[in-house]
């Protein structure tokens, strides 16, 4: 019978990634993202599926600078991405 816990790996709107407690409610903003295992598979796992840890919004507001956009109209696309709400 084996006594290790039981992982999930959950993500936010933000694409960060976190290992979390199979069967425990997921704090708000935190959904599953469908993998389950030992800490150690669902850590291999993350750094599988999430190559660059930097937030969503701060990798498309990179693009944009890049693509030549001023930084003010870049945040302002990205807000209206997301519904223009507020994080928080």
């Amino acid at each position: 019978m084996s006594t290790a816990a039981t992982y999930q790996v959950v993500v936010n709107d933000e694409e960060q990634h976190a290992l979390w407690p199979a069967g425990a409610p997921l704090p708000a903003g935190w959904r599953a993202e469908g993998f389950t295992g030992t800490e150690e598979e669902c850590g291999a796992h993350v750094d599988r599926v999430w190559p660059d840890i930097r937030p969503l919004s701060l990798r498309r507001r990179l693009v944009g600078q890049a693509d030549g956009q001023p930084a003010a109209a870049t945040a302002a696309a990205t807000a209206g991405q997301r519904g223009g709400a507020a994080a928080g």
